[in-house]
């Protein structure tokens, strides 16, 4: 027996609908547009860190996500760039990593979320008002230094330093206000502050040789050029027989002799915990400015010894880390 089947157009129609529905779909539901100042490990390990966490929430690009990353390659003038194209997209949620891409990406829009990662201080970059929830559409991680355990560290570095050299960016909001904190932090532990100021990448260097003879220890803050020069100043360090302690704990690899910091990685985890609440539908300008307690201890025996100093062995058994 044959059997034959009529297609009527209104049959047909209803299996071309029944096909799509059950055809998996890619469209992206949401956008999400990270960018950064510059390349390196700790702002890297934010980038990874919102990343996963956004993949840990569900959202994941090819699937449900649109997600593009742009770094700005160290030049303020590129992150402004980036941060107008962004907001031409009109992306869900702009993550803006340290402080100039930050600055750049709040100044391009008032309405499109921005959440910002690894800036010191939210407030002197006038990214926000205070602390508290902005309500505007700004919100983000501060990965605040813990200043008076640096100064405690370098004292249990270099037990008799009296003058401590930093070297920073005058143009970096998030820098000046790590000296100035400095400034108000040194006399209460006996020490004082030589400033070497370097404006761009390609000045770290001769600001760490315009401190030898005039400091007993060089202190790296998380600032974007001097993290990006490190071995540079390392060189110098060596060479003068200076030690180098650093508020980034990946300096500690490349050469510093010890460092307090924060996990980048986790900072992005905490930052990308914000981004899915704002995908969600969370407001950001009801989300508080949010910093991280997690901190470690890096140390370098071996840099200590080409930088003049040996660690102490309670400050060896002290630490997280103990760089080989």
């Amino acid at each position: 027996m044959k059997y034959s089947f009529l297609r009527t157009p209104l049959s047909l129609l209803a299996i071309a609908v029944a096909g799509l529905a059950a055809a998996p779909t890619f469209a992206a539901e949401k956008s999400v547009a990270v960018t950064a100042i510059v390349e390196h490990k700790a702002l890297d390990a934010v980038r990874d860190g919102v990343r996963d966490e956004l993949k840990a929430a569900g959202f994941e690009p090819g699937k449900n996500l649109k997600y593009e990353y742009q770094s700005a390659q160290g030049n303020t003038g590129t992150a402004a760039q980036i941060a107008r194209k962004y907001v031409g997209e009109r992306p869900d949620v702009i993550v803006a990593i340290a402080t100039p891409s930050a600055q750049a990406v709040v100044a391009a829009s008032k309405d499109i979320p921005v959440v910002y990662s690894a800036v010191t201080d939210p407030v002197a970059a006038k990214l926000v008002k205070s602390w508290d929830a902005s309500g505007t559409n700004v919100t983000g991680v501060s990965d605040l230094s813990p200043l008076e355990k640096h100064l405690e560290l370098i004292k249990r570095v270099v037990p008799n330093a009296k003058r401590v050299g930093v070297i920073y960016s005058p143009g970096e909001a998030n820098s000046v206000a790590i000296v100035e904190a400095l400034k108000k932090a040194m006399p209460a532990s006996g020490m004082t502050l030589v400033e070497g100021a370097a404006a761009r990448t390609v000045d770290v260097a001769s600001a760490a040789q315009s401190l030898v003879g005039k400091v007993d220890v060089i202190y790296a803050p998380t600032d974007n050029n001097v993290m990006s020069a490190l071995e540079g100043i390392v060189k110098v360090a060596q060479q003068a027989k200076i030690p180098v302690v650093a508020a980034d704990t990946d300096a500690v690899k490349r050469g510093a002799v010890a460092a307090l910091g924060l996990n980048y990685y986790d900072i992005g985890q905490q930052t990308g915990k914000i981004v899915v609440s704002i995908l969600k539908g969370q407001k950001p300008g009801t989300i508080a400015s949010q910093t991280s307690n997690n901190f470690e201890l890096h140390v370098n025996p071996a840099a200590a010894e080409k930088q003049g100093v040996k660690l102490s062995e309670a400050l060896i058994k002290s630490a997280q880390v103990v760089v080989k």
